[in-house]
């Protein structure tokens, strides 16, 4: 895996880094034709041809090289009969336009099916603007997608720029960045990355606006970014300016501590059904037209974001410690608790689903404490719950936590945990998704066998 040779922009305020340039895409016909030719997976004439109009199709440029080619009087006169089809000048324009409507449809069809091709990728890595966010620390970053995950590659240091080959990730869904904290000063401000298919242009976003290291933040020394796909009409210098205020990170957690939780209850419930409701749609579509469950999961407005919401609203942490207590806080809080309830005579008296459900919140507590040292405390978060979602046992833990004492202490009156007809409510809201089978992309549970 080879870094390429980075081009670089105008240096940002206070970052101290310069800003990584995100080169033109090349559109012309002999660059896709190279492309085809590169690949080592195909043996025949038919092949590469099958694989030249999967490519075109996808990148929305069948009708622009096509035109291209049969404009070519002499090419076309060597190769074809009089009489064919693509030598009556009438018939070959209406062919062309009918292929021009193709392009109101998006196609993935030569990222679908030509998974053993080697694909160069290429990666910006974008620092805050605002902070000297350069880091002492060894960077390291992971790209994962339908296919395949490249595994840890390793980034030189306040790298922001990396080209790698890899065969076919598929539709990329995550990436994972993190540094091992060494050094004078680790911390690393990362505002968001870019990830482009060098192959198909696709181009990716995946919005952090979170530090990374020790005793910053939640104290997190990696990060999961989830990848959001930027439409292909979005021209190169659109996508870096569009991109250079991220909205509230989509990873880990979707809130900032700084920024004050202003849904209301209703809203909260809203947002929780429209998750929910997105992800039982996504069940009912046939497999092909699917798209990523972990953008429904953990992306923006996805099923995390909102129970992270559903946490914030009323919690009290933000007026009595100054942002320095999270919910991940609350959490262990809540599983100490759950410990000493089966210890005595009413938790051992209690309904069998209730007990293993407690015992199951426990075990998740400790097995991603435990394996999980460089996650900060929103990641740690989000994985519970995506534990919970995967095991169809959150709708039972949520009546459970509003129950507690310590939910008592740590909530305000108005806070949605305290408010039974709405924990009921999103009781019932989490049950309509018992019936599916939500399998959790590997790169969100990052090894952790539960």
């Amino acid at each position: 895996m080879n870094p390429g040779s980075p081009q670089y922009g105008h240096r940002r305020r206070g970052s101290g880094l310069p800003d990584p340039v995100l080169p033109p895409v090349l559109t012309d016909l002999v660059t896709d034709i190279n492309k085809v030719q590169s690949m080592r997976d195909v043996k025949t004439e038919i092949g590469y041809a099958r694989a030249f109009i999967r490519l075109s199709l996808e990148r929305k440029l069948l009708c622009t090289h096509l035109r291209e080619l049969l404009s070519d009087y002499e090419l076309c006169r060597n190769r074809y009969k009089r009489y064919a089809f693509l030598r009556s000048d009438e018939e070959k324009e209406q062919f062309l336009y009918y292929l021009l409507s193709l392009n109101a449809v998006d196609y993935y069809c030569f990222t679908n099916s030509f998974i053993t091709t080697r694909i160069s990728y290429r990666v910006l890595i974008f620092t805050s603007k605002k902070f000297n966010s350069a880091t002492s620390a060894n960077p390291w970053i992971s790209v994962a997608g339908e296919l395949a995950d490249t595994g840890i590659i390793a980034l030189q240091k306040n790298a922001v720029e990396l080209v790698f080959q890899h065969p076919n990730l598929g539709m990329l869904t995550t990436v994972r960045i993190g540094h091992d904290n060494s050094g004078m000063s680790p911390k690393w401000m990362i505002d968001y990355i870019l990830v482009r298919n060098e192959a198909t242009a696709h181009t990716y976003k995946f919005a952090c606006g979170r530090w990374l290291g020790k005793g910053v933040d939640d104290g997190s020394l990696e990060r999961l970014l989830v990848g959001e796909l930027i439409p292909s009409s979005t021209d190169t210098e659109e996508i870096v300016t569009s991109c250079q205020t991220p909205p509230h990170q989509r990873s880990p957690v979707q809130v900032r501590r700084n920024t004050p939780i202003k849904s209301s209850i209703p809203q909260i419930q809203e947002m929780l059904t429209d998750a929910v409701n997105h992800i039982v749609k996504y069940f009912y579509k046939p497999e092909k037209e699917r798209g990523s469950l972990t953008v429904l999961l953990c992306g923006d407005k996805g099923l995390v974001q909102c129970l992270d919401l559903l946490f914030q609203c009323g919690f009290k942490s933000s007026r009595l410690f100054r942002n320095n207590f999270f919910i991940w806080d609350f959490i262990e809080k809540v599983s100490t608790y759950f410990d000493s309830v089966d210890f005595d005579d009413e938790g051992r008296r209690g309904p069998v689903d209730q007990r293993q459900a407690r015992r199951m919140f426990c075990h998740y507590v400790r097995k991603i404490n435990d394996s999980s040292q460089n996650i900060g405390k929103d990641g740690k978060f989000q994985l519970l719950m995506c534990l919970g979602i995967r095991d169809h046992i959150l709708q039972l833990w949520l009546p459970q936590i509003a129950d507690t004492p310590v939910t008592t202490s740590m909530y305000e009156d108005i806070a949605l945990l305290k408010d039974k007809s709405a924990v009921t409510f999103l009781t019932q809201i989490l049950g309509t998704l018992r019936e599916f089978n939500i399998m959790l992309e590997a790169s969100l549970v990052k090894g952790l066998e539960v």
